[in-house]
């Protein structure tokens, strides 16, 4: 049973979105989701049999691999 204050932080600022619309967002396949999910790389949410991810942690795992210049 989900709480009201579960429902309101995930509905305006953090959506939950399925592997095809995570691999939109990164600009991937779902095969390559899939996999950082199956090697624990990235964080999901199992929503009964379902796998979300919330884009904040795809912005954080696109953070994590950021490489900066020497300059």
């Amino acid at each position: 049973m989900t709480t009201r204050a579960a429902q309101d932080r995930h509905s305006d600022r953090d959506p939950l979105l399925t592997v095809a619309q995570a691999g939109e967002y990164l600009g991937t396949g779902e095969r390559f989701i899939r996999r950082l999910i199956t090697e624990r790389r990235i964080d999901y949410v199992k929503v009964g049999k379902y796998v979300r991810l919330e884009r904040s942690t795809l912005d954080a795992f696109v953070d994590s691999g950021r490489v900066h210049s020497q300059r």
